[in-house]
């Protein structure tokens, strides 16, 4: 009972908007599709073929998309198009080249992808009036990291060493750029942010160069799982907590004259911050007791990524009220559940609704 509420009151403001969502495709918008789905709100995707071995294909979301559109991000005139027809009230803006070892196989890519990506949808929606909100989705790797181990807030200076976290922070930089130089006497004043949260776990993910993907695999085919910079520390979380956040942003930022704007972090509690090796035998020795894959500490000498990543999400705490809701142990457990309930009854969409529905159970 205490869930159906907690559902109805999402869909009194969800239902029926039209949302348009880049990178729609991909592991966190098929979730986010999923979510807005049950809240009834109306779909428009923009993204990529997906791969074969995906959660979209799995879950066979198309079926209730309202439009589902297959296409390159940096594709600007059917990107226009496409936002032009649909007339969204709410855009999320979630396509990425998103894995860092890619990023520096194919740089040219993954620059033109996540920074021209993000001008080119920032600069289609300055004549679609019917918007009232836009998240740009980045990431938490767009902080300047130095020795000093030091938890990041959003006021903190942004720096990228490798590729895939240099795009992002271009990707911050451009919608910087736009708000101020475009959007101040417009109706998206006030009305644009950037929501960067931590390492993301979660049910569908077959990502390669993903831990918990990584570790799946290893298992199930009894492989060796070599673990390149086992000493990172990353802030990880379940993705319904992230999208959660994501959700309730642009919702304040729709409703409300209230500023904001800008950039927001959205990551565990500092005791969920762990180790990459911490997360792998938690993974193995918790939940897989009798596997008998082996997990090899490898450092990788041929990329470099950074440390340590902690976030202080005090300002969504406080200005959003959102919160974490499962700790490190219960966003692992979900994660198992969900792949193991899904090898067993072979059903994703389903998997991924009675997650949300638990998820939304927690107070």
């Amino acid at each position: 009972m205490e869930n159906e509420k907690k559902l109805k009151k999402l869909q009194k403001f969800w239902s029926g908007k039209k949302i348009f969502i880049t990178g729609h495709t991909g592991f966190k918008g098929t979730w986010l599709c999923i979510m807005l789905n049950l809240l009834k709100s109306e779909i428009y995707g923009y993204s990529l073929n997906p791969k074969r071995k995906s959660l979209f294909n799995e879950s066979k979301i198309h079926n209730f998309l309202k439009s589902n559109t297959f296409s390159d991000i940096n594709n600007i005139s059917l990107l226009k198009k496409k936002l032009k027809l649909s007339k969204p009230q709410i855009v999320f803006h979630l396509a990425a080249q998103s894995l860092v070892l890619k990023s520096y196989e194919n740089p040219v890519e993954t620059f033109r992808t996540n920074i021209m990506g993000t001008v080119n949808l920032l600069n289609c929606i300055r004549k679609v009036n019917t918007i009232k909100s836009v998240v740009i989705v980045t990431t938490d790797k767009v902080y300047k990291v130095d020795k000093k181990n030091k938890i990041f807030n959003e006021l903190d200076i942004l720096g990228g060493s490798e590729p895939y976290s240099a795009s992002k922070v271009g990707a911050e930089l451009a919608t910087e750029s736009f708000i101020k130089s475009f959007f101040q006497k417009t109706h998206l004043k006030n009305k644009i942010s950037t929501a960067r949260s931590g390492n993301v776990i979660g049910g569908g993910d077959y990502s390669k160069n993903r831990l918990i993907p990584d570790i799946f695999r290893a298992i199930e085919n009894k492989k060796k799982l070599i673990i390149r910079n086992p000493n990172s520390i990353r802030p990880w979380q379940h993705i319904l907590d992230t999208l959660n956040g994501y959700i309730i942003l642009a919702e304040k930022i729709t409703k409300y004259k209230r500023k904001y704007s800008g950039a927001w972090n959205f990551g565990p509690n500092y005791r969920n911050i762990k180790t990459v090796e911490l997360i792998a035998k938690k993974i193995k020795l918790n939940w897989y007791k009798k596997t008998k894959s082996k997990i090899i500490i490898r450092k990788n000498k041929d990329y470099e990524e950074s440390k340590s990543i902690r976030l202080n999400c005090n300002k969504a705490k406080k200005y959003l009220k959102w919160s974490p809701k499962l700790n490190i142990d219960n966003a692992i457990k979900y994660t198992i559940d969900w792949h193991n309930n899904n090898k067993l009854f072979n059903n994703s969409y389903n998997q991924c609704i009675e997650q949300i529905k638990s998820f939304e159970k927690i107070k």
